[in-house]
């Protein structure tokens, strides 16, 4: 039997919430370098489907990786953390 892959989860901060439906979010990944061991910061913006227009600007929130839903959006919102 073929088990399925489990969704990934991101959390993040809303960083644009112009577009209806559509947040940009930004997620933050702290590692360290290889060679130098240095820890270092890198941020990704991630377009998120929200459907209901809950999230706003400044908003934590739980995103999950899904089918494609436009040439960008690929995530969706599963849930607002922290309120701005």
């Amino acid at each position: 039997m073929i088990e399925r892959a489990k969704r990934k989860h991101k959390i993040g901060i809303v960083v644009s919430a112009k577009n209806n439906k559509t947040r940009l979010v930004s997620v933050e990944r702290i590692y360290r370098h290889s060679l130098y061991k240095k820890t270092l910061r890198s941020r990704r913006k991630f377009a998120v489907h929200d459907e209901k227009n809950i999230s706003a600007l400044g908003d934590t929130v739980k995103i999950m990786e899904c089918r494609p839903i436009s040439k960008t959006k690929r995530w969706v919102l599963v849930e607002v953390l922290n309120r701005a």
